[in-house]
């Protein structure tokens, strides 16, 4: 029988900084249309689709994706969110950031989340080297220092290495590299939270290394880091405190040894 039980997280609160995020009962509720592909659509098309608590129009389908989930996190953690595909780890991140309100319970913030994903948004038509710069105006960066930290952005993304790639559209760029420039622009600056969905997956060993390093960096600056990723090693070496969510529901919460262990035997029994 699959593992329900949710262990709490250790009292590290003597250790750690203030609140960051205060999940009371969160439960966040979408619709897709429910004909033809009867909702297997994809996740960004159909969270565009939100509708708040208005009667299903014919054909849509309601997704209950996250189900009554509470947790705080506090200044200084590095928290993995692990579950199945589906389970509600990026639509969770998402109400966290501010960019899905829930239908019931409340999202409480210390300054402006920042999510970084592998499906943010960049200007395919425009340079790395542009890319850059109105990545960092949109992070809040200054243009003075956006200019300070273009050469560590550029050279942390490591694409750059063997062409001048930075100076070419980002159309012509891999998804890992595009993904390595997109952490390199957040990471160049701290943020009170920043929500990382799978954004490390795609780069190489090297750069995951120093991104882990990077993330590690943050915490001590007094941030929080939230990270998704199907790499339970990625989780193991970044995070000390895991969520598990399974169909929408908070499983456990507590240390990643353990979480992980929890995970990895309800996964073999599937």
């Amino acid at each position: 029988m699959a593992e329900t039980s949710t262990l709490s997280a250790p009292d590290t609160s003597a250790s750690l900084g203030e609140p960051t995020v205060i999940a009371d009962d969160v439960h966040v509720i979408y619709q897709v249309n429910g004909t033809g592909s009867r909702g297997r659509g994809g996740a960004t098309a159909a969270l565009n689709r939100l509708v708040s608590r208005k009667r299903q129009s014919p054909g849509m389908r309601e997704v209950h994706a996250v189900k009554g989930v509470t947790f705080v996190a506090r200044r200084g953690e590095a928290i993995g969110l692990i579950g199945s595909n589906g389970s509600g780890k990026s639509t969770l991140l998402k109400a966290v950031a501010g960019l899905l309100p829930a239908a019931r319970g409340t999202i409480y913030t210390q300054g402006q989340p920042s999510l970084l994903g592998v499906n943010a948004a960049l200007m395919n038509d425009l340079t790395g080297e542009r890319n850059v710069t109105l990545g960092g105006l949109a992070m809040g960066m200054t243009r003075e220092q956006v200019r300070e930290r273009y050469d560590d952005i550029v050279d942390f993304s490591g694409i750059n290495e063997k062409d001048d790639f930075i100076s070419l559209p980002m159309r012509t760029y891999s998804s890992g590299m595009s993904a390595r420039l997109r952490f390199s622009i957040a990471a160049a600056k701290n943020h009170d939270v920043l929500l990382i969905d799978e954004a490390l997956a795609t780069g190489d060993a090297r750069f995951q290394r120093r991104s882990q390093e990077r993330i590690n960096e943050l915490r001590k600056e007094a941030g929080t880091v939230f990270l998704v990723s199907h790499s339970n090693a990625s989780i193991r070496e970044t995070c000390e405190r895991s969520l598990w969510l399974e169909s929408g529901t908070l499983r456990m919460d507590g240390p990643t040894a353990e979480v992980l262990a929890a995970y990895e035997r309800f996964t073999k029994k599937k």
